[in-house]
C-alpha cells in the first residue's frame, strides 16, 4: 500500500509528473497561463526539480478571486466531486475533482491509515464533519479503500459518539483532536473510563496540537495519537502521515505532492523551519503550482517510510500568529503551558483587547480547583516573553468543539 522508491526513482518520477502539471495547468488554467507569463516562465523551462523555484506562488486570495470555477482544468461535466473551505475568514474557496483525483486522494488517505497503525478489517470511527469539508468524506474513502470497516459519525452528537465507541468497539478514531479532548470529558460525564475502549490509535488534524496534547490524549485514552495533514486546496487529508511506529514527523507523499519550505516574508526556499509550499504532481480537475499554505514546519529526511521527507508538526500559522507589544504569539505556545501546569483541564481560550490603547492578551484557563493563574502568567512571561493575564474558570465553562476549534476571540 505504501509505494517504495529509491531516491532516484523518486526524483524520476517527480520531474515526470512535474513537468505534465506545469503543461496542464499553464493550457487550462487562465490565472496560471497569466501568472507565468508575467513571471517570465513557460512550463518548457522547467528541466529539473530546482526550476520549480523559477514559478510564481499560488495563493489563497488566487482561488478567492477565481471563485468558483475558475482553477478548475477540466470542463465542469469531467468534474466528480466539488469541495469548499470552511470561509471562516473570508470568501469560501471551491475545489473539484475528477474521478481519477477521488482515486488518488483514497489511495493516498489508505496509506496514511496503514502508516498510522490500521489494517484490513479495521473499524473505524470517523468523526470528521462531512459535506463540504474534505475530512470526513476524505477519511471515509480512504478507509473503505484499505478494506476497513467505516463507521461514519460526523462530527456533533457527542454522547451519541460515546455510545457508538463503547457498543461498536472501533479500533481507529479519525477526528480533531479538540474534538477528542471533548469526546474525553463525555466519556467521564457518563462513568465511563476512555482508557478501557477498544480503541488502539487515534488520527489527528485539521488543525495544530502538540507534543502536550499527545501526551494528554495517550495517558487518558490509552492509544497511538498520530498526527495527520492535508488541506481542502491540495486534496484534503491524506497529503502527509505520521507513523505510529516513529511519532517523529509525518511523512509526505511526494510522489503525488511536491513540497518546499520558504520563508515566509520574502519567500526564498529554507533549509530550516518556514512557510509550508505544495505543488500539486497528480491532480487533473484542479493542479496547484507552489500553494503558500502558510503552515510553518522543517523539511528532514524520511525514517520510517523512505525516500519519502518528513515534516515537523505544524505548530502554527503565519496567519493565526499574534503579534503583542512586539512578540511574536502562537496558541500552540500557550497551549504547552497549559497543558504543563498542575490542575489545569486542556481548554483555554485566548481573548485579545485594547487597554490604554494597548494590546491585551488574556489567557482563559479550565481548573478542577480553585487556583491562581499567577504560575501560567511567570511561565508566558519567561518562555515567551509577554505579559499577559490570567482568567481561571470553572471546568465545562468554555465552549467545546465539534470540528476545528476557534482558539483566539479578537475584541480589540
Amino acid at each position: 500500500m505504501i509505494p517504495t522508491f529509491s531516491t532516484d526513482e523518486l526524483a524520476a518520477l517527480q520531474l515526470e509528473r512535474l513537468q505534465w502539471t506545469l503543461r496542464h495547468a499553464y493550457t487550462n488554467v487562465p490565472l496560471y497561463r497569466r501568472k507565468f507569463d508575467a513571471a517570465g516562465v513557460h512550463p518548457d523551462d522547467c528541466r529539473g526539480l530546482d526550476d520549480l523555484a523559477k514559478f510564481p506562488f499560488t495563493t489563497k486570495q488566487d482561488l478567492r478571486d477565481s471563485y468558483p470555477y475558475g482553477m478548475f482544468a477540466v470542463p465542469e461535466h469531467e468534474v466528480s466531486r466539488i469541495h469548499a473551505s470552511s470561509g471562516t475568514t473570508g470568501q469560501p474557496t471551491i475545489v473539484g475533482y475528477t474521478a481519477a483525483d477521488i482515486s488518488t486522494w483514497s489511495d493516498v488517505m489508505a496509506r496514511s491509515l496503514v502508516a498510522a497503525g490500521a489494517r484490513p478489517g479495521d473499524k473505524v470511527h470517523v468523526a470528521y464533519g462531512y459535506g463540504l469539508f474534505t475530512g470526513g468524506l476524505g477519511a471515509h474513502y480512504g478507509a473503505e479503500r484499505l478494506g476497513c470497516t467505516v463507521i461514519p459519525a460526523s462530527g456533533g452528537m457527542t454522547s451519541r459518539q460515546v455510545r457508538l465507541i463503547t457498543d461498536l468497539k472501533p479500533d481507529i478514531i479519525m477526528v480533531t483532536p479538540s474534538y477528542l479532548l471533548t469526546l474525553l470529558d463525555e466519556f467521564e460525564r457518563a462513568g465511563l473510563d476512555p482508557a478501557a475502549t477498544s480503541l488502539r490509535v487515534g488520527v489527528f488534524g485539521a488543525e495544530p496540537w502538540t507534543e502536550q496534547m499527545r501526551t494528554e490524549i495517550e495517558s487518558r485514552f490509552a492509544l497511538d495519537a498520530v498526527d495527520i495533514y492535508g488541506l481542502s486546496e491540495v486534496i484534503g487529508p491524506g497529503v502527509a502521515q505520521e507513523s505510529s511506529s516513529t511519532k517523529d514527523g509525518l511523512h509526505i507523499w511526494e510522489d503525488h505532492f511536491y513540497p518546499e519550505v520558504v520563508d515566509a516574508v520574502n519567500g526564498q526556499s529554507l533549509q530550516g523551519q518556514g512557510e509550508l509550499v505544495f505543488t500539486s504532481l497528480t491532480k487533473q480537475a484542479m493542479p496547484i503550482i507552489r500553494y503558500r499554505t502558510r503552515d510553518l514546519t522543517t523539511l528532514l529526511p524520511g525514517t520510517a517510510h523512505p525516500p519519502f521527507r518528513r515534516m515537523t508538526k505544524v505548530t502554527g500559522r503565519t496567519d493565526d500568529m499574534i503579534i503583542l507589544r512586539g512578540v511574536n504569539v502562537f496558541p500552540t505556545q500557550i497551549e504547552e503551558i497549559v497543558l504543563t501546569t498542575p490542575g489545569t483541564a486542556p481548554h483555554f481560550q485566548l481573548v485579545l483587547s485594547k487597554a490604554d490603547r494597548m494590546d491585551h492578551l488574556t489567557v482563559r484557563v479550565e481548573a478542577a480547583h480553585a487556583m491562581s493563574g499567577n504560575e501560567i502568567v511567570a511561565k508566558i512571561k519567561n518562555d515567551i516573553g509577554v505579559t499577559v493575564s490570567v482568567e481561571i474558570l470553572p471546568p465545562g465553562t468554555l465552549e467545546r468543539s465539534t470540528g476545528k476549534l476557534q482558539r483566539v476571540i479578537d475584541r480589540r
